[in-house]
């Protein structure tokens, strides 16, 4: 991502895009927003947290800035930075999701502080859903690198099991993306996305940790025990 320095792409362009409609929507509607702005919705869709009306309008503008600069720098400063070449565009495209994502909860925020009424919980099932997916996509074709991807002490030792551990988990990312699409209809379909997300953290570290022993077991062990029989066998004639 060469946002700070050399050519953009377009989804680089989109990036900046989308904070820069942030920012600015921020300060177009900050004399139009309440002192106190819903912040915070619980799986019901109800508001069950508020924040005042300066936290409410610039925070995620500013944190988008932040995570802006942080996604354009990181390939910069991973040891394995010479990886992201080989899914740069995906890479990218994940920033763009992220952001929109951040956006996207964002004018629904600034809705519902302006009175729209706003099923919050229906409203973020597509945006979730095509996020997790997204990143199911992701998954597949990231390369070993240290800040993108499931990250265990296991798969940044081998790329055998990082590819291994990353083609499951995909997977399992693409059906909590599909069962959060269908959130929009059933609601409490949301929370068993988010229950598929906690399960694939748990079995990416055991998964990780069972196949790289698979992997230490299979290099200690005789790659041909036959042909190392007869070569101890010629050697003993030999002498």
């Amino acid at each position: 991502m060469a946002i700070l320095g050399g050519n953009m792409n377009k989804l680089q362009i989109t990036s900046i895009l989308i904070v820069a409609l942030t920012i600015l929507s921020a300060f177009y509607f900050y004399p139009l927003l309440p002192d106190k702005m819903a912040s915070h919705w619980n799986f019901s869709g109800h508001v069950d947290g508020y924040s005042d009306k300066n936290l409410g309008a610039f925070f995620i503008p500013i944190l988008s800035i932040a995570l802006l600069v942080l996604f354009s720098i990181m390939p910069k400063l991973d040891p394995l930075k010479k990886n992201y070449a080989s899914f740069s565009k995906d890479y990218d495209g994940l920033v763009v999701m992220l952001l929109g994502f951040l956006a996207y909860v964002y004018f629904l925020t600034l809705a519902y502080a302006l009175g729209y009424s706003i099923d919050m919980t229906r409203f973020m099932a597509p945006a979730l859903g095509a996020l997790f997916y997204y990143m199911g996509i992701v998954l597949s074709r990231a390369k070993q690198n240290w800040f993108v991807g499931i990250r265990t002490p296991w798969t940044l030792s081998s790329e055998l099991v990082w590819d291994k551990t990353h083609a499951i988990c995909s997977k399992l990312f693409k059906v909590a993306g599909i069962v959060s699409l269908l959130g929009v209809f059933m609601p409490i379909l949301l929370l068993s996305s988010v229950a598929i997300l906690l399960a694939t953290a748990i079995l990416s570290i055991v998964y990780s940790y069972v196949e790289f022993q698979k992997e230490v077991k299979n290099k200690m062990a005789p790659k041909n025990p036959g042909q190392k029989k007869r070569t101890e066998k010629r050697n003993r004639k030999s002498k």
